[in-house]
């Protein structure tokens, strides 16, 4: 898919205006023009659902699909389109440098997103105040993370699927129970008490409406940072507007529908048999078989804010990772040979005076 750049001129100079995340309006850096975005969001129409069957049926509307030119990172994969006068420019996801292909994509317009709400500054300062939390991190990258290139605010595409799921099971219920048995311990006879359980069969069938369950549709970052950036506020999602993009990219969606589905599927069926363990009760519980229905699935497709930095520190490459509303920061964890170093030696040190002073005791 395609990481999108939108542009909106100042309508008193030109130049590109951007989204601003503190006061939610369209701002130029050039003249200080001030233009209001304006919202769609109401709580009586609230924001569309699209039905999950018609789409893997290719019967969508077609004011539902979008075409995008795209260019492919050759080090992380990662597809991104920019303006026809781009012809090179560097992977935000990877910062490796990019050129300009030939080719086109179909897909599934976004129906929400959430905007952002942390500035760029605000965003490196969460993560190098992160970076200094972490032992053994290299001085020199905290550094350059707070000296370095600007973070890259984009937008990251998700699933979010809604399910009506009806299940059956069958299982059994385990009781706890005591004897007293007598043992020899020490050539002395002894009572204890042993715990038993005592089984019986279950069946029954519980019922869960699942809402909004959320499944990145990239594989441009690591799924475990971006799963760390959560929880994400969804009641707070706003109806797609391209103006909130302005200054910021949006990258489109690699996972597919039907994959995204599948994995939502994995959620919604360990939930079930939560439910399950629950309905059956007892102090233990063996689930043998639950069948599930699984009725009115519906999607969207939803983009949601983080502020990423890519850094290429002494030739190895950092990714990290910022919860563009919360700050909440995730990264590769970089460290350094000589703390670690140092910590060893001092490590013996300590070990060796500890076993001095002991030693002199004795």
């Amino acid at each position: 898919m395609a990481e999108l750049e939108t542009h909106f001129p100042c309508d008193t100079c030109g130049s590109d205006l951007r989204f601003d995340p503190g006061d939610h309006r369209l701002v130029c850096d050039h003249c200080g023009n001030v233009q209001p975005i304006e919202t769609t969001r109401s709580l009586a129409s609230g924001i569309k659902e699209l039905d999950f069957q018609k789409a893997i049926d290719h019967q969508l509307a077609e004011e539902d699909i979008e075409e995008t030119r795209v260019i492919t990172c050759p080090n992380c994969g990662a597809s991104t389109e920019f303006d026809a006068d781009t012809h090179a420019a560097e992977c935000p996801f990877c910062a490796t440098p990019v050129v300009t292909g030939t080719g086109t994509h179909r897909h599934i317009k976004p129906r929400g997103l959430l905007p952002f709400e942390l500035e760029e500054g605000q965003a490196r300062s969460a993560l190098t105040d992160w970076l200094g939390s972490l032992w053994f991190a290299p001085n020199g990258l905290t550094d350059y993370a707070r000296k370095g290139r600007r973070m890259n605010g984009i937008y990251v595409p998700y699933w979010t699927f809604d399910a009506d799921t009806k299940s059956s099971y069958r299982g059994q219920r385990g009781t706890h129970y005591y004897e007293t048995k007598t043992v020899v311990r020490d050539g002395k006879r002894k009572q204890v008490r042993v715990r038993r359980t005592r089984w019986r069969s279950k069946s029954g069938r519980v019922a869960r409406f699942f809402d909004d369950v959320l499944v990145l549709a990239s594989h441009s970052l690591p799924k475990k940072y971006t799963d760390a950036l959560e929880p994400w506020d969804l009641s707070a999602l706003e109806p797609y507007n391209p103006e909130y993009l302005a200054g910021f990219r949006a990258e489109g969606y690699q996972v597919e529908l039907v994959d995204g589905f599948s994995e939502a599927r994995v959620y919604m069926d360990r939930m079930i048999l939560r439910d399950v363990k629950y309905d059956i009760g007892g102090d233990e519980q063996r689930v043998h078989d639950v069948d599930t229905a699984v009725r009115d699935i519906t999607f969207k497709h939803i983009l949601l804010p983080v502020w990423l930095a890519a850094y290429k520190y002494r030739g190895k490459s950092y990714r990290f990772v910022v919860n563009g509303r919360t700050g909440r920061v995730q990264g590769e964890r970089p460290y350094s040979a000589w703390k670690i170093a140092i910590a060893v030696v001092v490590g013996l040190i300590l070990a060796g005076i500890a076993g001095f002073v002991i030693a002199n005791s004795q």
